[in-house]
């Protein structure tokens, strides 16, 4: 295990989820406090969130995880608990939550500081490239074989 910060990181987990319907529905002046809730989830969960960022139609954030905890359960907290924050904040009208599912891709020590670079300049990458393609590319990237109705619902 690498150590970062006073954590010891035992498995980096890179996580996308999106708004659901793909709406474009997380603003620019709410984003830094929803973040800052969204570390707040995972610290509370006893796990080490190394960088979160994101567009107005999902999020990225890249998580040490510790092995007691079970992914599925992390993510599973995040997006009911931050779903509800946003709508107690009354950020959107009607109701906020997330689409279902999400992209959950593993690496390793090694590619850390490259993958926190990648979800820092969320806004460089979807100039260049919509959500979609980049999201199907790293399906084909890391040889995940997948289904149409497990992805995401991408509108176009």
């Amino acid at each position: 295990m690498k150590p970062h910060g006073k954590y010891l990181l035992s498995n980096l987990h890179s996580n996308v989820f999106a708004v659901d319907g793909r709406l474009s529905l997380i603003r620019p002046e709410f984003k830094e406090e929803l973040y800052k809730y969204i570390t707040g989830i995972v610290r509370n969960n006893k796990q080490k969130l190394i960088v979160i960022n994101g567009m107005s139609d999902h999020v990225h954030i890249l998580i040490g995880l510790k092995p007691a905890m079970a992914l599925a359960d992390l993510v599973r907290d995040i997006k009911a608990d931050s779903s509800d924050f946003i709508n107690r904040k009354k950020w959107v009208r009607g109701r906020f939550s997330w689409q279902e599912g999400y992209g959950a891709f593993s690496y390793g020590h090694s590619q850390l500081d490259t993958i926190i670079r990648y979800i820092q300049n969320q806004e460089r990458h979807h100039h260049r490239r919509s959500f979609k393609d980049e999201y199907l590319a790293w399906l084909k990237k890391f040889e995940i074989p997948f289904e149409e109705k497990y992805i995401f619902e991408f509108i176009d």
